[in-house]
């Protein structure tokens, strides 16, 4: 059951409050998430360096592609385990909402390891509906995306299976009377985060991508879309 906090009426005063109550765990996820990424990014020129060197390829042929293929998959595992840590700048918020208590370094992390391959499927999941929604036209790729808060809820704080987590956003953000509410607060909060991130050369981000993770939860159960 959420807590009552969670009901509230969301402001951008109280998810910079929720925020700065959060900053250890979400800047260890963060910093953990990137340093995870730099490290595949040097196994990926590491292997490429060292396979085309060794075979002696010409940098423009087709050994030094193949080099660069197998540096790509020795790439891959850390890419996943980056977005698999990452995910947790969604989830400190979702998991704050839920339970009315602040989300610490151990406890965010113990959630996240708790169920490792039910989270790994949801992003298997979540990716490949959204890249496929690309593939048709772009908006349904787009739209899936705004489908994200309400699914890292129900993937984190409920029992449903990983295709009812994603069913259930849908049909909350799309059929239910205030989804069209909550969508609007999100463009408007996209356009808010994007203007912020464009005056401050990107640095803005920082904070406000996680204050609008924050504000987005709150307004969710505050409109019925998370029970």
């Amino acid at each position: 059951m959420a807590s009552p906090l969670a009901t509230e009426s969301p402001s951008i005063n109280r998810a910079w409050e929720a925020f700065v109550a959060h900053v250890p765990a979400i800047l260890l996820a963060w910093i953990a998430a990137m340093g995870i990424s730099v490290i595949g990014t040097v196994v990926y020129f590491v292997i490429s360096a060292l396979l085309t060197m060794l075979s002696g390829a010409d940098p423009n042929g087709g050994g030094t592609v193949l080099a660069m293929v197998l540096g790509q998959l020795g790439q891959l595992p850390f890419m996943v385990l980056s977005s698999f840590v990452g995910v947790l700048l969604a989830a400190i918020p979702a998991l704050y909402y839920e339970r009315g208590e602040v989300i610490t370094v151990q406890a965010a992390f113990a959630a996240l390891f708790e169920k490792p391959w039910r989270y790994l499927w949801a992003g298997v999941l979540f990716t490949v509906l959204v890249l496929v929604g690309f593939l048709f036209c772009v908006l349904p790729g787009v739209l899936i995306l705004f489908v994200t808060p309400l699914y890292v809820n129900r993937i984190f704080n409920t029992n449903l299976s990983v295709t009812d987590a994603f069913a259930a956003s849908v049909q909350a953000l799309f059929r239910s009377p205030q989804g069209i509410q909550y969508l609007g607060l999100e463009l408007l909060t996209i356009l808010l985060v994007l203007v912020v991130s464009i005056c401050t050369c990107g640095f803005g981000a920082l904070l406000a991508l996680p204050v609008s993770s924050f504000y987005l939860q709150n307004a969710a159960y505050n409109k019925g879309l998370i029970s």
